[in-house]
């Protein structure tokens, strides 16, 4: 007889969604590319053309997620993220062997493959925990992508205050960190990262327990962002660091306290209650109401049960004479790659997202030489500045959307819209210079930043289904690499260095360092504006069928 499962609102969904917070947090290891790249120029002896094309290596790695996304459907989640631990490791590895002249003389491309290798285990690690809990939560995909994502925003801040407190600023300590810290801690907790059967309907308890989460995370970055400026501005000792790191540790662990109180406060609740045990498939009778059906059908239906009745059909149809051919998917039905690569709604949310996360992108990889050019005394600020906001885009566009799409069926390609238009707004500030404008236009475009990716991830699984999330996910993510080159580094690096060549200078300082880029990438947004509109029109019908009834329902045309 086969195991039972559990289904959502039990403790192994909610144990795996803590433990993929840890993960996101070891998923945002590329972030760090700027706390090591002045050791890799000042110990190999690259210029800075050199070292932004190590740059560009590093945003392709971390986006490159096609593989991971097939191997989502063809592995357990496990074996993914044994996958991301590997390259984790030999990528980081590899890389201190290089700064630590350990190895002489390490060939350039190698260098280059090493970076793309390493930053590549974000995708691994970041897809498995990421399509596995928007399975094991479909009816809250909004809320569990904002969670998720919000915390691989938030890594950042992480990672600066453990390079800062534990790490004492150094840069071949924290590579030695990367390449054993992490994979340890992804070994200890892929365990727990597992699929489980989703629940046909919310519970009472579970907007609660996210609402939880949320709370602690957003507690979590404004700590995180306080001791930012504390360090910067009074030094700490020794033993006063390891405590603030010690707190940063408990409040990441903040989310295991929603199973820890299941098992020590279990409900009593009734047979239909999703707490109790799935029973095997063959003892279930019609009087269970979990499987009573709904005319617009229910979210209990496995992923591969819609291809399984279809071959049913096909086989009868043959031994009748006549074969009966396969119906295409409809838009909220689960489309594979080949499927949804034809769709226009595939690839107007692909120019829209592409749009949004490359022009933002650009600003985030010149945001120290845009506080320089703009007469900011301290980047440090403006970086942790971008880091919070665009943790607070991620985690607030997740809880906002998820609300107005149950209760008035709203799109989730409206707030990408919202995000274009406020994105021209901050384009415009950083053009202006006016005084104080610089903190302004950072914290929108932070938001901003993060709303564009929040939206993306549960857009994708609503309008193409959950069966091939991974791999349409992963494709999605080619746009933040390619933003990369195209905006960042052949438009804005062209530029500024043109502009530095003028003032005879290798550091550009002026509002005209930037200005031309920051008003190209205001058009940019715009168009990103006519076309996210476009999208939301179109998709407008699809949410009016998924969320009729105030939450997530299949389709029924796929479970027919």
């Amino acid at each position: 007889m086969p195991s039972p499962v559990l289904k959502a609102g039990s403790r192994p969904p909610w144990v795996g969604l803590g433990a993929a917070v840890w993960v996101q947090i070891a998923a945002g290891n590329a972030y760090n590319f700027p706390l090591y790249s002045p050791l890799l120029k000042s110990v190999l002896g690259y210029n800075q053309m050199q070292l932004t094309i190590l740059g560009v290596a590093n945003d392709i790695g971390e986006s490159v997620a096609l593989l991971p996304g097939i191997a989502c459907n063809k592995f357990p989640p496990w074996a993914v993220l044994l996958v991301g631990c590997v390259l984790c490791f030999f990528g980081y590895g590899v890389l201190w062997l290089a700064v630590s002249e350990t190895v002489s003389s390490m060939p350039y491309i190698l260098l280059f493959i090493t970076i793309l290798i390493a930053t590549n285990s974000n995708a691994w690690f970041g897809t498995a925990v990421l399509v596995t809990n928007m399975r094991n939560f479909p009816l809250s995909r909004g809320t569990v992508a904002g969670i998720l994502k919000g915390y691989i925003g938030i890594s950042a801040a992480v990672y600066t205050v453990v390079y800062s407190l534990v790490l004492k600023e150094s840069a071949l300590n924290l590579l030695m960190f990367l390449a054993l810290g992490l994979p340890v801690l992804c070994l200890a907790l892929m365990y727990f990262v597992r699929p489980c059967t989703p629940a046909s309907g919310e519970e009472s308890s579970e907007h609660g327990h996210f609402l939880f989460t949320q709370v602690f995370s957003v507690v979590l970055a404004i700590y995180l962002l306080i001791i930012t400026v504390v360090n910067q501005m009074i030094s700490l000792s020794h033993a006063v660091a390891y405590i603030l790191i010690a707190i940063v540790v408990l409040l990441l662990l903040s989310p295991l306290a929603i199973p820890l109180k299941m098992t020590l406060f279990p409900v009593r609740a009734r047979i239909d209650s999703s707490d109790q045990l799935a029973p095997p498939e063959g003892d279930a009778t019609q009087t269970d109401p979990l499987l009573t059906p709904s005319p617009s059908g229910t979210n209990l239906v496995r992923f591969h049960e819609a291809d399984d009745f279809s071959d049913l059909e096909t086989l009868l149809a043959i031994g009748e004479g006549a074969v009966k051919e396969k119906r295409r998917p409809k838009r909220g039905e689960d489309f594979n790659f080949q499927e949804a690569f034809i769709k226009a709604d595939f690839w107007l949310l692909w120019f829209v997202y592409f749009l949004g996360v490359g022009s933002g992108v650009t600003v985030l990889n010149n945001l120290s030489q845009i506080g320089v050019a703009l007469g900011s005394d301290d980047t440090t600020i403006l970086l942790s500045l971008f880091s919070f906001c665009n943790f607070g885009g991620r985690l607030g566009s997740g809880v906002v959307s998820e609300h107005f799409v149950k209760k008035n069926t709203l799109p989730r390609t409206f707030w990408m819209t919202c995000a274009h238009i406020l994105m021209i707004l901050s384009f415009i500030l950083y053009a202006s210079d006016l005084s104080g404008t610089l903190y302004v236009a950072t914290t929108l475009l932070g938001i901003c930043y993060g709303v564009q990716y929040s939206m993306m991830v549960p857009t994708v699984s609503e309008l193409f289904g959950l069966k091939h999330f991974g791999i349409n996910y992963g494709f999605m993510l080619i746009g933040n690499p390619i933003g990369a080159v195209l905006f960042s580094v052949l438009l804005a690096g062209n530029l500024y260095d043109a502009e530095a060549a003028k003032q005879g200078t290798s550091t550009c300082v002026g509002a005209d360092c930037f200005r031309i880029t920051f008003l190209v990438l205001a058009g940019v947004c715009g168009l990103g504006t006519v076309l996210s509109i476009i999208l939301t029109v179109r998709v407008r019908p699809v949410y009016q069928m998924l969320y009729a009834g105030g939450s997530f329902r299949l389709p029924s045309s796929a479970i027919h």
